[in-house]
Formats: C-alpha cells, sequence, structure tokens
C-alpha cells in the first residue's frame, strides 16, 4: 500500500521543491486567515514548476463564494480543500476535485470519497484521537492531519491505516517557516511504514 503524502502551508518556490524531492503527492497553499497565509499570485508562483503529478491543494476555512473563485482563477488548483459545510455555497467545477475537513467530534455521518481527518484548529499541530480515527479510517480515503511530525508519523500509520497523511507544522523550523530536512525525514518516515501495510 502506498501512502499519499500532502505538504501543507507552503510558501514559496523553495519549499515546493523540496516538497517535491522528498516525493511528495501533493503540496498545499493556504488562504486563510494562518501565519501560513498567501496570496493567490504567491502561491501561483511558487507553484510554477510544480510536475503536473503533484496536485496544488487551495486550502481555505469558511470562504465567500468570491474568494474561492478568485483563487480558483488565479492559482487554478487541482483540488480544494475545505470544511465540509463549506462546499454547498461554493461554485466549483467538476474539474477540481474537493477534499472536505471532517473535524474529530463531528456528527458527521455520510463520508465523501476523500476527506482530510483533523482537530477542531488547522495548523496548530493538535493530534486527534488515534483510536477514533482508526474506526473510520476504512470509511473513505481519509487523509489523516493534526500533529503529525517525522517522529510519529509512522506509528500513526501503522495504528490508524489512513489512506493518506497531511503535514504542516510537523516539519516547521519555527512557526511558519518549513524546514527542508524535515520535510525529507518525513517523506522517509512515511515511505519507510507504508512498507509495513
Amino acid at each position: 500500500m502506498t501512502v499519499f503524502v500532502k505538504i501543507c502551508g507552503l510558501r514559496d518556490a523553495a519549499d515546493v521543491a523540496a516538497a517535491v524531492e522528498a516525493g511528495a503527492n501533493a503540496v498545499g497553499f493556504v488562504f486563510a486567515d494562518s501565519v501560513r497565509r498567501v496570496t493567490p499570485q504567491q502561491a501561483r508562483a511558487a507553484a510554477l514548476e510544480l510536475p503536473k503529478e503533484v496536485q496544488r491543494v487551495a486550502v481555505m476555512r469558511h470562504p465567500s463564494n468570491d474568494q474561492c473563485r478568485v483563487v480558483l482563477d488565479e492559482f487554478e488548483p487541482d483540488v480544494v480543500q475545505a470544511d465540509a459545510e463549506d462546499f454547498a455555497g461554493l461554485d466549483i467545477p467538476d474539474s477540481i476535485g474537493r477534499w472536505p475537513v471532517i473535524r474529530e467530534g463531528s456528527a458527521d455521518t455520510d463520508f465523501p470519497e476523500v476527506f482530510l481527518y483533523e482537530g477542531s484548529n488547522s495548523g496548530r499541530g493538535e493530534t486527534v484521537d488515534w483510536a477514533s480515527a482508526a474506526s473510520i479510517a476504512g470509511r473513505g480515503c481519509m487523509i489523516l492531519a493534526g500533529g503529525l511530525d517525522p517522529m510519529n508519523v509512522a506509528t500513526a500509520i501503522r495504528t490508524i491505516r489512513p489512506w493518506g497523511v497531511d503535514v504542516s507544522s510537523g516539519v516547521e523550523s519555527s512557526r511558519g517557516r518549513k524546514d527542508h530536512e524535515l520535510i525529507k525525514r518525513f517523506v522517509r518516515a512515511v515511505r519507510a511504514a507504508e512498507k509495513e501495510l
């Protein structure tokens, strides 16, 4: 089994290059209130040399339809990631993927094909309850997020068996600043763990 890897909260071309070199399957750019927030133009410039096989993900939280359209038009993502309830008010073309975020403790029982599972706050390194996550991991292609880092991601994969993993703060040297060596170590740990699945 191959575990899908998304490196999130990237801010420039150097971060993107490090994620690609490490073997990431997707790179995420944050368009919500965050120290990692970028403009659509900054994200587009950062992802200019991104290989086609690596997905570019627009990460939003409670955007208006107008805000979403600006990101779609100027950044041209492959996927939009937002809270599950956000999608009802967004006009997203069928050609763009949707990754709803289902937050820990949510009453959602209708799981989409691909979804992120994380705690109540994004980008703060909050780990979800792994036992709860394991109980729903098989209901779709779960991308596990929240509190993952190079030291614990292998254990998380063995315990929860998610379809994918997502990291942001866990590969930073300081808040909002990506550490390229930590990105390599994170992906290396994932690739080692997936061989045991």
